[in-house]
């Protein structure tokens, strides 16, 4: 075969690789499509990683088959293993790990460069120093958000003095350091002072960020990710690795606007403004307020159920953490065999990352059109007979509409308080990731159902079928 057909097979397989990514990122918009679409973006990587072999000098097959048979024995451990519980942390960690593979890729380019075609040029050098610094910072930033979803690190934000002074300072090292690469006037020496210092900058910019921000923050660094990625792809001249980088940073871009809006915070607010940290002095504030708390039973609880026309159900993230997303899908079933109309109401920010709870409840395969996003529900709350809250908590706190005080005053939420009955099942009356009293549990309406979810869900599945 000569050279020709082969560099035309190339730039085909790449734009069909490209073509599947596309297709299979729009399918991920919809629960109803996204196995398949990610299992076309699947393809499409695969077909351009097998390309790139054709296209790029390999220096050691043997390398690359090990690194492969690591990788994905660790990968598919992982996916086997991990629960659903863990996967933001799981996502986190695996961005991360893009980030920073992204940063060594771009050393490790500019080093061959250097040492085979100096100087150097300013282009190459541009993209080295963009593709280091910001796969360096979604690296450790990453590392952080999975430390702290994991629990190894507190939610609450990590400040100390002067530390956006500490911040603004490093990135004008960066920039500086990043000059004087593209100029010719550094070196190695400069690009790995470049890549220190942005992998301090990415843990101090997420350590002073609150465990209620995590949905934004993990999406930020996916979009960081990408963008390193596709620089990347500039220094390696990779035009599949290009698009494929500023596919993904494009999705997190608009992801982390989308996932803003619901909170109705700025990404600038998110990143710089250390939510939680205020909260937890305006939640002791509330406390010495004297509150009734009605509580109820589960068999109370099936009662109201079992005779009621409409129930709305709101995930939350301790119905993740008590893995009890089959239970709840057991009793809509049985609700639904009583004639019973049941719909799951999402929020974009219920859980600790984008869709955790639309990923949740397909596990346990609960029908699409039962699920209903924010804007599609609220205006059919007051009609609702029955809503149950299950593990969520400053994603229905009416505080949000209608205390101006409230650090999440302004945040959409879901207005379940506007239902005929609300039951919350709840372990205790601790607070949400904000960290403040939820106005909700106080309510004349609302019952609580205190103990772990999953078992509270399976007591009133038993409670059902004996009304």
């Amino acid at each position: 075969m000569t050279l020709a057909p082969i560099e035309s097979l190339i730039e085909v397989s790449y734009l069909v690789a490209a073509v599947l990514l596309i297709v299979g990122l729009k399918r991920l918009s919809s629960p109803a499509t996204a196995r398949s679409g990610n299992r076309l973006a699947a393809v499409g990587v695969l077909l351009a990683l097998l390309v790139t072999f054709l296209d790029k000098g390999v220096v050691s097959y043997g390398g690359i088959i090990i690194g492969v048979i690591i990788g994905g024995g660790i990968g598919i451990v992982a996916g086997r293993k991990v629960q659903m519980t863990a996967m933001p942390q799981m996502v986190g960690l695996l961005n991360g790990l893009g980030g920073g593979t992204a940063a060594l890729v771009s050393l490790a380019e500019y080093m061959r460069l250097a040492r085979d075609a100096p100087p150097v040029g300013a282009g190459e050098s541009l993209s080295v120093a963009l593709g280091t610094t910001i796969g360096a910072v979604s690296f450790t930033g990453s590392i952080i958000a999975f430390a702290k979803l994991q629990e190894l690190l507190s939610g609450k934000p990590h400040q100390f003095p002067l530390q956006r002074l500490v911040n603004l300072a490093l990135a004008v090292i960066i920039a500086l350091l990043a000059v004087l690469l593209i100029t010719g006037a550094g070196g190695m020496p400069v690009l790995w002072g470049i890549f220190v210092v942005a992998l301090a900058l990415g843990a101090l910019l997420v350590l002073p960020i609150g465990g209620g921000d995590m949905p934004v923050v993990i999406s930020t660094l996916n979009a960081l990710t990408g963008m390193a990625a596709a620089f990347t792809g500039f220094v390696l001249h990779n035009q599949m690795l290009v698009v494929a980088g500023i596919l993904v940073g494009a999705s997190g871009t608009l992801l982390t606007i989308l996932m803003g809006r619901a909170m109705n915070r700025s990404l600038a607010n998110v990143m710089f403004g250390a939510f939680g940290a205020a909260d937890q002095a305006g939640a002791a504030a509330a406390d010495g307020i004297p509150r009734t708390v009605r509580q109820t039973t589960a068999e109370d609880t099936a009662i109201a159920l079992a005779y009621a026309r409409s129930v709305v159900v709101v995930p939350g993230y301790g119905l993740a953490v008590a893995e009890g997303q089959h239970a709840v899908r057991e009793l809509s079933q049985e609700l639904e065999r009583r004639g019973v109309d049941v719909k799951f109401a999402i929020h974009p920010v219920a859980g600790r990352m984008p869709g955790h709870m639309n990923v949740l409840l397909a596990e346990a395969n609960i029908p699409y059109d039962q699920l209903l996003e924010m804007e599609q529900v609220n205006g059919n709350f007051g009609n609702t007979d029955v809503v149950l809250v299950v593990g969520a908590n400053d994603v229905v706190n009416p505080a949000a509409r209608e205390d101006p005080t409230s650090p999440i005053y302004g945040m959409p939420i879901l207005d379940v308080d506007k239902a005929r009955n609300v039951i919350v099942l709840k372990r205790s009356m601790g607070h949400g990731f904000a960290g403040i009293d939820n106005a909700l549990f106080y309510r004349d309406r609302t019952r609580m159902l205190f103990g772990d979810a999953k078992k509270s869900l399976t007591e009133l599945v038993e409670a059902l079928k004996s009304v």
